[in-house]
């Protein structure tokens, strides 16, 4: 099988990867597309030291083989996290929390930049047939992006700043935009943010005035410096979403989020169900995805584009 393979200090292209045979609760998906996350990138940085395998987590494609026939010849999506099923996080409904969970591409299992993947059949989602699958591939991100919203009350009166210029930012920006709140996207490059325009306002960190304050500030950067420029954007008793994943380190006035009694809350994985709703009714903006082959791997991890990824079986 055809595949990337993390080695513990980079990837590796290879054509000689074992076909995964799954186990009697997992299905067997052939990959149409998949998608890079800047996850999959950081992996690269040192972000899971302890993984060894197939990368990534961002998938459609076809289920060949199931433990449930139900699925067998359907396309599908699927989530990344597989919990033991028995723990207390499983038992009540947070098995992305499960402590011996196994995440596809990052954590014990291989993931989606191959061929074929296994993957736990209860995480499987059908994909709607009206929805092109190019879009459905935007499913897990989109999902993460709705978390925001069932996590914290968005108000259309609230004033609400993303940092970050990039496809889970524009997947935020996406969303939130529906609420009605009033949106501001701070980032780094110029030509990105022109992207961001019709869904609010956007700056350059050096543009904007230091009065200037926010009383949700989402952090999708994927740098180590977005969460410092949180903690200068949030109003006091205002609130802090994280969604950026990296490898290393972060240094904080601490002192400042006590004292302004700011709130901040980590943000992970989301509902893939409502995800598929809003794709199929077209009610999110969408970027097209700039398509690689799996052997171009260094120049699809470098692409600048909104998003990139691996066209893995283009006869679909």
């Amino acid at each position: 099988m055809k595949g990337i393979y993390f080695d513990g200090k980079d990837a590796v292209y290879r054509e000689n990867l074992p076909m995964p045979s799954p186990s009697k609760d997992e299905s067997l998906i052939r990959i149409f597309y998949a998608g890079i996350c800047n996850t999959d990138r950081e992996v690269l940085k040192g972000y899971r030291p302890d993984f060894r395998g197939v990368m990534g987590h961002e998938f459609v494609g076809v289920v060949e083989e199931s433990s449930d026939p139900y699925w067998t010849g359907r396309r599908v999506v699927g989530e990344l996290n597989a919990g033991c099923g028995h723990c207390i996080y499983c038992r009540t409904g947070r098995e992305k929390h499960c402590l011996e969970r196994k995440v596809i591409g990052m954590d014990g299992k291989d993931g989606c930049f191959g061929e074929y993947m296994t993957l736990a059949t209860h995480l499987l989602h059908e994909v709607p047939s009206g929805l092109a699958l190019t879009d459905a591939l935007m499913t897990e991100p989109l999902a993460a992006a709705l978390e925001i919203p069932q996590q914290v009350h968005i108000g259309p009166d609230m004033a609400v700043a993303i940092i970050g210029d990039g496809r889970l930012a524009y997947l935020i920006a996406s969303v939130l935009r529906l609420s009605g709140a009033d949106l501001t996207i701070i980032g780094k490059h110029s030509e990105k943010l022109q992207k961001f325009a019709e869904m609010g306002k956007t700056m350059l960190p050096e543009e904007r005035q230091e009065a200037e304050t926010f009383e949700l500030v989402v952090e999708a950067s994927g740098s180590p410096t977005g969460l410092e420029l949180a903690s200068g954007l949030v109003r006091k008793q205002g609130m802090i979403v994280l969604k950026s994943t990296y490898a290393g380190t972060v240094n904080v006035d601490m002192s400042r989020l006590v004292v302004n009694e700011v709130t901040i809350k980590g943000s992970r994985c989301g509902p893939f169900e409502p995800a598929l709703r809003l794709l199929e009714k077209g009610l999110v903006k969408l970027h097209p995805t700039e398509f690689y082959e799996l052997g171009d791997w260094k120049p699809a991890f470098a692409s600048k584009a909104m998003k990139a990824g691996f066209l893995i079986y283009p006869d679909v």
